[in-house]
């Protein structure tokens, strides 16, 4: 059955949402086909700079991203706090960087003397653009129809690019979010497309490990979603430092590479301790090809969200089961 968008976006049970769209033609997304010998190596790019662009005008933060052959996955956090200190004038600015939007609002920006009644209907179009600026539904909508647009114009055709809406998963605790940002960032080496993550073309994990060595040493991407420096509210970042979530991804990805599933004590990351994740477990997850589920989390998250959003049972992973019921 079709769930409600608004029952799988739920911004007051968690602000993180890993998304993942999948092209519905047999003609890649990105790569070389196999079957046409046409390179879209490209299109990679097309991905990585428009999600460059939205992340800079909506109130949502990458965490991590990865762009593979037909398809790609994005971790979201909804910043409401960003999205309600913007006034009016930014709201209208930013959203105009897309959409041109009504003559009353090009107006308004363009600095037009206007009377009280056209003021009050462009407060009315900044407060909705206000509210899709902080939607995942909205963001997804733009980057999935940019990029089929360029791809139809591209391929000089027309119809569906995608198979469908996009997918979204609710990550609903700490534990949740870093083993689906690991599992995001390990997609091009679990492919056998790169030996190591830092090599991983058109990842967060590259894109953090380029700026990290780089002429910035230790510095941050702008565009992504900082992880938790010394000293820095933990409010404006992702509860994990930096080296940690390295050391965390590094040995996930040899640990799959050799094709190990069992428990090495001295070598696993003081972090899965910290958070109470069994690295068995761990190790499980990283391989989930068939466990995208609607929500991630311990039961006692998954039980909350379950009861939050109204319903009985929720299709989520936890430790111990893929399907939780209240």
């Amino acid at each position: 059955m079709t769930t409600a968008p608004s029952n799988l976006i739920d911004p007051a049970s968690t602000p993180y949402y890993h998304c993942m769209a999948r092209c519905v033609r047999r003609a890649f997304l990105c790569g070389k086909d196999q079957f046409s010998g046409k390179n879209y190596e490209h299109r990679r790019q097309w991905v990585e700079d428009r999600l460059n662009v939205l992340a800079a005008v909506f109130a949502l933060e990458i965490c991590a991203y990865a762009v593979m052959s037909n398809h790609y996955h994005v971790i979201l956090h909804i910043n409401r706090e960003q999205a309600e200190s913007w006034s009016m004038k930014e709201v209208l600015h930013r959203w105009s960087q897309l959409f041109s939007g009504p003559m009353l609002v090009q107006r308004y920006l363009a600095g037009a003397t206007m009377g009280e009644a056209d003021l009050i209907k462009v407060e009315e179009f900044a407060e909705k653009y206000r509210h899709r600026l902080k939607d995942i539904s909205w963001f997804m909508r733009c980057l999935n129809e940019h990029l089929a647009r360029e791809a139809n114009r591209e391929d000089g055709c027309k119809g569906r690019f995608w198979e469908g809406r996009y997918k979204s998963q609710a990550l609903l605790d700490e534990a949740a979010l870093l083993t689906c940002m690991a599992y995001v960032d390990l997609n091009p080496v679990r492919a056998k497309m790169a030996k190591t993550p830092e090599s991983s073309q058109y990842t967060s994990f590259k894109k953090r490990t380029d700026v990290y060595t780089g002429s910035q040493k230790k510095k941050q991407p702008a565009r992504l979603k900082p992880l938790k420096a010394p000293g820095q509210n933990p409010d404006k970042a992702i509860p994990y430092t930096l080296s940690c979530y390295f050391e965390l991804v590094d040995w996930s990805g040899r640990i799959i590479s050799k094709g190990k599933r069992g428990r090495i004590e001295d070598n696993v990351p003081n972090v899965l301790h910290r958070l109470g994740i069994d690295p068995d477990e761990w190790i499980n997850t990283m391989r989930w090809n068939n466990r995208f589920r609607r929500a991630v989390g311990r039961l006692s998250s998954l039980k909350d969200y379950a009861g939050h959003i109204g319903q009985h049972w929720v299709h989520g992973v936890s430790p111990s089961v893929c399907l939780f019921q209240v």
